[in-house]
């Protein structure tokens, strides 16, 4: 973890290991052995700003256990992190997560401040689809709605029918009532949705570079070394899910494991997804055939901490893309709450 050389970095002292004790013996287990006393101060710090600022910290599974359980007050994945943007009582939010999800919780919560620690935190789905390829899809495929994976940026939310995550995909595209459904941008997840729907899905070529790179030979080696169950994120190429016992979104995946409590598990996901897991279940083991997100790990404790002290990085959507991507991410909410009814 590089510090800002600007930002003094504050002192461990016995006083705050005696103070943070419990989730030093939570987060030790997760974290290597040198760690704790480098992150607690700042873990410190942060809680104390964000309480002088009326602060919210929301976090994406796929941060570093340091900040997923040391600092936030939101987790989870894309999803409950939108509903939690939308239904924010603060009037600052810190998005310890990618830009795309800085822009998602600022056009459901408008009238909030919201601040990444790192603008530089992309996403290659993000990256690998702009408005105008939607608008062109739309042109070649007239009347065909567009339903968007939530790692868009705005401006593509902004061009689309719907939005939706992977947790909802299918339910999304069916919520359209049209035999047939532009779906974007990633074309592993799409074929996967198109695989348990009658709608005939047009694909965009975008992936993801973290879920791309896994490999079928990956996921048996985990299941035949280590004799481990496996759960796959639907990102993966389609020979990965077909090697996994479960394929599923990032919640999903916890809810898999609380039913299942299988012995062993492999997670064919972002490393931090089992870091953050084994807090919940100390009593599987978890394998971890993962890829880092170097996104998501631009997100570091000093730079929480900068953010929150300079009120700095604000994310901020032109009006006219906010009124049109919120109609888009506020019909994905209205789905999920339809199938929680």
């Amino acid at each position: 973890m590089t510090a800002d050389p600007r930002i003094p970095h504050p002192q461990w002292s016995e006083r705050l290991a005696a103070e943070y004790a419990e989730l030093g013996a939570r987060l030790e287990s997760l974290l290597p052995c040198l760690e704790w006393p480098l992150h607690l101060p700042w873990i410190d710090a942060i809680r104390k700003l964000k309480a002088q600022r009326g602060a919210v910290i929301m976090a994406h599974s796929y941060q570093s256990p340091e900040i997923f359980h040391g600092v936030a007050d939101v987790t989870g994945d894309s999803l409950a992190l939108a509903q939690a943007a939308a239904d924010t009582d603060a009037e600052l939010i810190v998005l310890c997560g990618v830009h795309f999800m800085a822009e998602t919780a600022k056009i459901l919560a408008p009238h909030r401040t919201v601040l990444i620690p790192d603008p530089e935190a992309g996403c290659s789905l993000a990256s690998s689809i702009t408005a105008a390829d939607v608008r062109r899809l739309r042109a070649r495929h007239p009347g065909v709605p567009v339903v968007s994976y939530v790692n868009t940026s705005a401006a593509v939310k902004a061009e689309s029918d719907a939005c939706c995550t992977s947790a909802n995909a299918v339910q999304v595209v069916e919520a359209m009532d049209s035999d047939k459904v532009i779906f974007l941008p990633d074309r592993y997840l799409g074929a996967h949705v198109a695989a348990q729907t009658d709608v005939e899905l047009v694909l965009w070529h975008g992936a993801c570079e973290v879920h791309e790179t896994f490999t079928a030979q990956q996921a048996r080696h985990a299941r035949e070394r280590f004799q481990a169950r496996l759960a796959a994120h639907p990102e993966c190429p389609p020979e990965v899910l077909a090697e996994a016992d479960f394929v599923g979104s990032t919640s999903a995946m916890g809810q898999w494991l609380a039913k299942e409590r299988p012995a062993r598990v492999a997670l064919i996901t972002e490393c931090a997804m089992a870091d953050n897991l084994q807090a919940r279940f100390p009593e599987i083991e978890f394998v971890r055939p993962c890829n880092l997100c170097p996104h998501m790990k631009r997100i570091t404790l000093p730079n929480i901490y900068a953010c929150l002290r300079d009120l700095r990085h604000e994310v901020t959507v032109p009006p006219a893309v906010a009124a049109r991507a919120r109609g888009a991410l506020e019909r994905m909410l209205a789905v999920g709450r339809r199938e929680r009814v």
